[in-house]
C-alpha cells in the first residue's frame, strides 16, 4: 500500500460517521442530540383577520357610474411555524418575524403537547427576527452556540414543523457562509444547508451535533415551494444581538456612521467608501473618500452588503471599532453609530 493510500485509508475510517468508526453493536445515530434539543423547539399557530373587497358590481365603470360601493369582508386564517425557547426561566422564544406577521392570536405548543397563548414581545421585519413570551413552567431552553464558529462542511440538524406535520428533524451540511443579495430580507448573512427545509420550518432551530443553536431556519430557494436543497437560516449572532434590542425596548434602534459604500475595484474584499457626511462618525473618526473598510469589531469584511448587515444589526450609539486600508497602508479607528438621524447602517 503506498503512503498516499495508507493516509486516504486513515482519513476515511477516522471520520465519526463512517461505519468503519463504529463500534460492533453500536449505530451509527444523533438520536442523543436529538432528545436533548426538541424539547426547545415549538410549533406555532396564528390567526390573522383579513379584510376582503367583494364589489357587488364586478365592472368599475358600472360601479362609479351607479355610485355603487364595494363591500368588505372579514375572513380569519390560520397558518403554522416554528420557534425556539433561548430562555426557559422569563419564557422567550425567538421565531421569525414573518411566522408573526398579522398576528391577532399566536399559540404556541411545547414538545410534550402543552398550548400556551403568546405574548408578543417585540419583532423586525428588516431581519425577519421575533421575539415571543410564553408563562409557563419546566420549560427547557436550547442552548445558544457560536454561529462565527461555523465552517462549510459542520454537519447540522434542522428542526420544525413542516406542513404543519408536528416536530420533524432532518439532517445536512452547513452549504455556505455569508450568503447576501438575496432580496429574502433588508439585512443578510445568512447559513446556507441542505438540511431539509420547507414551509412551517420557518422560526425552528438549527442546531450543530453537540446540541447548540447556530441559526434561525428562515427561507428556502425553490421553484417548486418544497426543498431542494439550498436552504436558508439567519445566524444566531444576529438573532440574539436584534433579541437583546427586542427584550429591551421592543424595537430595534438603528443609526449610521455616514458613509455611501460600493465593492472595491479588483475583486477585491472590504467595501470602499465612496463619500463620506460632514460631521459624521466616520468623518470625525477620519474616514475619507478611497478607503476601504476591512473588518468592524475584528470581524472582516467580505463586501458591501455585508457591511450593512453587521451596522445595521448593532445598536444605535455603540462603538465599533474599524480597520480600513489607505493606499497601502493600513489604518484604524474608533467610532460611535450615530443614532440621532434615521439613516440606513450604511448606504
Amino acid at each position: 500500500m503506498t503512503l498516499r493510500l495508507a493516509l486516504l485509508f486513515l482519513l476515511l475510517f477516522q471520520t465519526p460517521l463512517h461505519a468503519g468508526a463504529i463500534p460492533p453493536g453500536q449505530k451509527a445515530s444523533v438520536a442523543s442530540v436529538v432528545r436533548a434539543v426538541t424539547p426547545g423547539v415549538v410549533n406555532i399557530a396564528t390567526k390573522r383577520i383579513e379584510s376582503i373587497e367583494t364589489p357587488v358590481v364586478v365592472d368599475p365603470v358600472l360601479q362609479e357610474f351607479f355610485e355603487i360601493p364595494n363591500t368588505r369582508l372579514k375572513r380569519e386564517t390560520t397558518s403554522a411555524g416554528s420557534g425556539v425557547i433561548v430562555d426557559a426561566e422569563r419564557g422567550l422564544i425567538l421565531t421569525n418575524e414573518h411566522v408573526v406577521r398579522g398576528a391577532s392570536v399566536i399559540e404556541v405548543t411545547t414538545k410534550d403537547d402543552r398550548r400556551f397563548r403568546a405574548q408578543l414581545v417585540g419583532k423586525d421585519k428588516a431581519t425577519d427576527v421575533a421575539v415571543l413570551k410564553i408563562k409557563a413552567d419546566n420549560l427547557a431552553a436550547v442552548p445558544m452556540g457560536d454561529s462565527r464558529a461555523l465552517e462549510v462542511g459542520d454537519f447540522v440538524l434542522a428542526i420544525g414543523n413542516p406542513f404543519g406535520l408536528g416536530q420533524t428533524v432532518t439532517s445536512g451540511i452547513v452549504s455556505a457562509m455569508g450568503r447576501t443579495g438575496l432580496g429574502i430580507e433588508g439585512y443578510e448573512d445568512f447559513i446556507q444547508t441542505d438540511a431539509s427545509i420547507n414551509p412551517g420550518n420557518s422560526g425552528g432551530a438549527l442546531v450543530t451535533l453537540d446540541g447548540r443553536l447556530v441559526g434561525l431556519n428562515t427561507a428556502i430557494l425553490s421553484k417548486s415551494g418544497a426543498s431542494h436543497g439550498i436552504g436558508f437560516a439567519i445566524p444566531i449572532d444576529m438573532a440574539r444581538r436584534i433579541m437583546s434590542q427586542l427584550v429591551e425596548s421592543g424595537e430595534v434602534r438603528r443609526g449610521h456612521i455616514g458613509v455611501s459604500i460600493r465593492s472595491p475595484a479588483g475583486a477585491r474584499a472590504g467595501a470602499e467608501i465612496v463619500s463620506v457626511e460632514p460631521a459624521s462618525p466616520a468623518a470625525l473618526a477620519g474616514l475619507r473618500k478611497g478607503d476601504v473598510i476591512r473588518s468592524v469589531d475584528g470581524r472582516a469584511i467580505s463586501g458591501p452588503a455585508q457591511l450593512r448587515t453587521l451596522l445595521g444589526v448593532t445598536p444605535a450609539g455603540s462603538e465599533i471599532d474599524v480597520r480600513f486600508h489607505r493606499g497601502g497602508e493600513a489604518l484604524q479607528a474608533r467610532l460611535r453609530i450615530d443614532a440621532t438621524q434615521k439613516a440606513a447602517a450604511a448606504r
